[in-house]
C-alpha cells in the first residue's frame, strides 16, 4: 500500500498542481520565472546591433545611389557626395544612440526602414536640383535647391525626434493630456482657414502658416495630437459604442444617440474642405477617425456608417465647390484638360510609362517635365520614372514594413491605450502612402498631400519622425521583458512573541 503523499492533490497543492516537468512548468522554487517574467539574468538581446547593420547598409546603398546620379547627370563626381553622405550619417547616427539610449528593446527594423526612405528622398530631391538647374539657368526665375534646405529640415526632425524619445518616457503617459491634445490638435487643425489668405493660402489651398521666411503646416502636427486624443477617448467611452441598436439586414447598427461623435468627426472634415480646399487633410482625418473606432469596437456597423457619411460629403463637395470638382475631371480624364489642371496628372502617367518596369537609372530620366512639384507631390512619379515599378514597389514595400512592425508592436503592447495609438500612428502612415500615390497614379483623385519621408518639406518630415519616436517608444514597451519580482525576505518575529513548546523527557 502506498502512503499518502503529503499536501496532495485533494488540497489543490500537491506537484500535479504546481507543475510538473512533463508539463512543461517547473515547480515551485526550481529558480525559474513565472510566466510573462523575466529572468534578469536571463534578458533577451536588445537587438540594437542589428539596427546599426540595417543602418550601414542603408547608408551603402544611399551612397551608391549619389554616384550613380552625379555620374549620369554631371559625369562626373563632387564634394558635395562627401558632405551630404556625412550628414546623412551623422543625422541616424545620432537617431540610433537616441533609441540605443532610451529605447532599448524598440522594434530594430523601424529606425532603418525609415532612414533608407529619407535617403532615397534626399537623393532624389538632389537630382531633380540638378536638373531644374539646368532648365531655369539664364531665366527671370532661377531654381532654388532643395536638397540643402531637406538636410536642413531633417536635423530639425531629429530635434524632435530626440526630444520626443526623452520627454515621453512611457507612452501612458500621454492618455493623461487626451482633451489637452484634443483642444490643441483642432486649433492647429482649423487655424490656416481662419487666417487671411496672405498667410495661409499657397496654390489655392489654405493649410500654411507663413511668418517671414519661414512657412508650416499645422495640419500635419494637428494629426498626431488628434490621434491620441481618439486612443484616449475611445479607452474611456468604449462602452458608449459597444453599444447595440437595431438589427437591419443581420448587422446591429448602433444607436442615433451614439452617433455624435462620428458626426462631429464627419463635421470637422467637411470644414476643413470648405474652408482650407484641403482635400487630402479631410480625407486623412476621417478616414483616421473609422479605422480606431473599429479597433475600439471591432464592430462593422460603424464603418458602414462612416462610409455612407463620406460618400454623401464627396457628393455634396462636388456639387458644390469648384476646386473639387475640377480635380475630379482631371481625374477622370487628365487628357481632357491637358494644358491646365490635368498636365500634371498626365505627365505623371507619361514618366510611368517611360520608366517601364526597371526605369531609366538614376540620373537618366526628365522629371524636371513634372514642373516645381516634382520634388515634393509628385516625387513618386519622378521615382517611377528613373527606378521603375521594381524600384517603386520596392519604395511601397518600405512603407508596408514600418507599418506592420508598428502594428505588430501595437498587438503585444499591454495596455489598450497604447494598442489603439499604435494602430492608428501605423494606419495613417498607410493611409497617406495610398493617398499619394493613389492620386498620382490616378487611383484617386489627386489630393495635394505630401510622401512620407520621401517628399521635400519641413512640416511633413517634422511631424512624421515625431510618429516614428511614438511606434518606437510603443514597441519598447511591447518588447521590454517584466522582471520578476524578487521575493521580499520574511521578518522574523520578535524573541518575546516566539511560542514556547513544552516537550517532556523521557525518564
Amino acid at each position: 500500500m502506498t502512503p499518502p503523499v503529503p499536501g496532495g492533490s485533494a488540497g489543490g497543492t500537491g506537484p500535479s498542481a504546481q507543475g510538473s516537468p512533463a508539463s512543461g512548468q517547473s515547480p515551485a522554487g526550481a529558480g525559474q520565472p513565472a510566466s510573462g517574467q523575466t529572468d534578469p539574468g536571463r534578458l533577451p538581446p536588445t537587438r540594437r546591433g542589428t539596427e546599426l547593420f540595417m543602418l550601414a547598409f542603408a547608408a551603402l546603398l544611399v551612397t551608391s545611389a549619389f554616384v550613380l546620379v552625379e555620374a549620369n547627370q554631371e559625369q562626373t563626381l563632387t564634394w558635395a557626395i562627401v558632405w551630404y553622405g556625412l550628414s546623412y550619417l551623422a543625422v541616424f547616427t545620432a537617431a540610433h544612440l537616441a533609441v540605443r539610449r532610451w529605447a532599448p528593446y524598440a522594434d530594430p527594423v523601424i529606425l532603418p526602414c525609415v532612414a533608407l526612405l529619407n535617403g532615397i528622398g534626399l537623393v532624389m530631391i538632389y537630382r531633380i536640383d540638378l536638373a531644374q538647374t539646368e532648365k531655369f539657368a539664364g531665366t527671370d526665375t532661377p531654381w532654388v535647391d532643395a536638397a540643402p534646405r531637406q538636410l536642413m529640415w531633417a536635423a530639425i526632425a531629429l530635434a524632435l525626434f530626440l526630444g520626443a524619445m526623452y520627454w515621453v518616457s512611457d507612452h501612458r503617459t500621454l492618455s493623461r493630456y487626451t482633451y489637452t491634445f484634443g483642444l490643441i490638435g483642432l486649433i492647429a487643425l482649423a487655424l490656416p482657414g481662419a487666417l487671411p489668405s496672405a498667410i495661409s493660402e499657397v496654390n489655392g489651398s489654405k493649410v500654411w502658416l507663413r511668418l517671414g521666411p519661414l512657412s508650416i503646416q499645422p495640419g500635419e502636427f494637428a494629426k498626431i495630437l488628434l490621434m491620441i486624443f481618439f486612443a484616449g477617448f475611445l479607452v474611456s467611452k468604449r462602452d458608449l459604442f459597444t453599444t447595440a441598436g437595431r438589427k437591419i439586414v443581420g448587422m446591429e447598427l448602433p444607436r442615433a444617440r451614439d452617433l455624435g461623435p462620428v458626426l462631429a468627426a464627419w463635421a470637422v472634415s467637411v470644414g476643413v474642405l470648405v474652408l482650407e480646399k484641403d482635400l487630402g487633410n479631410s480625407l486623412l482625418f476621417f478616414g483616421m477617425v473609422l479605422v480606431m473606432l473599429y479597433m475600439a469596437t471591432e464592430r462593422v456597423a460603424w464603418v458602414v456608417v462612416g462610409l455612407t457619411l463620406f460618400v454623401a460629403g464627396c457628393l455634396i463637395a462636388y456639387n458644390v465647390f469648384s476646386h473639387v470638382e475640377s480635380r475630379v475631371h482631371a481625374w477622370l480624364d487628365p487628357f481632357a484638360d491637358y494644358d491646365a489642371g490635368g498636365f500634371q496628372i498626365a505627365q505623371a502617367l507619361f514618366a510611368f510609362g517611360t520608366g517601364g518596369v526597371g526605369g531609366t537609372g538614376l540620373g537618366a530620366g526628365r522629371p524636371e517635365m513634372l514642373l516645381r512639384q516634382a520634388n515634393s507631390d509628385f516625387i513618386t512619379a519622378a521615382i517611377g520614372e528613373e527606378l521603375g515599378f521594381v524600384g517603386l514597389a520596392a519604395i511601397l514595400m518600405l512603407y508596408m514594413l514600418v507599418a506592420l512592425r508598428g502594428m505588430r508592436s501595437a498587438l503585444a503592447v499591454r495596455d489598450t491605450f497604447g494598442k489603439l495609438l499604435g494602430a492608428g500612428l501605423s494606419f495613417s502612415l498607410v493611409l497617406q502612402v495610398f493617398v499619394v500615390v493613389g492620386g498620382v497614379t490616378t487611383l484617386i483623385p489627386l489630393t495635394g498631400i505630401t510622401a512620407p519621408f520621401l517628399s521635400a518639406g519641413g512640416s511633413s518630415m517634422m511631424a512624421n519622425y515625431i510618429l516614428v519616436a511614438l511606434l518606437l517608444r510603443i514597441s519598447d514597451a511591447a518588447r521590454r521583458p517584466q522582471q520578476q519580482a524578487r521575493p521580499r525576505p520574511q521578518q522574523q518575529a520578535p524573541l518575546s512573541d516566539a511560542h514556547t513548546v513544552m516537550v517532556e523527557r523521557p525518564q
